[in-house]
């Protein structure tokens, strides 16, 4: 393993990582739902960072949507649009670039989760996350309680429960 990818996995990927000990979502899903040992799956809708991949507003109100079907009770968790670290990228600022540069990025830096075998695919990878705001998540979950979870005094998730 290259330099900068265990540098990549002490900080994110590994489980006793800097980012898994700041992660306290295990914790709070317990407290949230103690009954969760009871649980069938369809009592409970979990969601770690994945409505952000789903491609655009109208799939994810779709998401949402199904999400609020599913289930009466749910968690959905995203990473916060204006955290100034982009989690899957881990480059400062990057969902805020332009396209081209975010490809660019995506081509060359060696923290990336996992380099594009070409231009393509880059390019594929740096329009596929969107990263959304606290007003969104209230949108697509308006009758859900809006949650935080901080690093640094930041905002570095937003979590939707019912």
């Amino acid at each position: 393993m290259g330099t900068l990818q265990a540098l990549r996995n002490r900080f994110v990927d590994a489980p006793n990582s800097v980012g898994a000990r700041a992660r306290r979502r295990w914790e709070r899903l317990i407290t949230t739902f103690p009954d969760i040992s009871e649980m069938s799956v369809i009592d409970l809708v979990y969601s770690n960072a994945v409505i952000e991949h789903v491609g655009g507003h109208i799939r994810r109100e779709r998401f949402a949507d199904n999400v609020r079907a599913l289930s009466p009770r749910h968690w959905v968790q995203v990473p916060y649009r204006y955290f100034p670290i982009e989690p899957h990228v881990l480059f400062p600022g990057f969902q805020f670039l332009p396209v081209a540069t975010r490809r660019l990025i995506i081509s060359n830096w060696p923290l990336v989760h996992t380099a594009p075998r070409d231009r393509l695919h880059a390019l594929r990878d740096a329009m596929e996350v969107e990263l959304l705001s606290v007003t969104e998540m209230r949108y697509y979950f308006p009758t859900s309680r809006i949650g935080y979870e901080r690093m640094g005094g930041l905002i570095k998730s937003i979590i939707a429960v019912r």
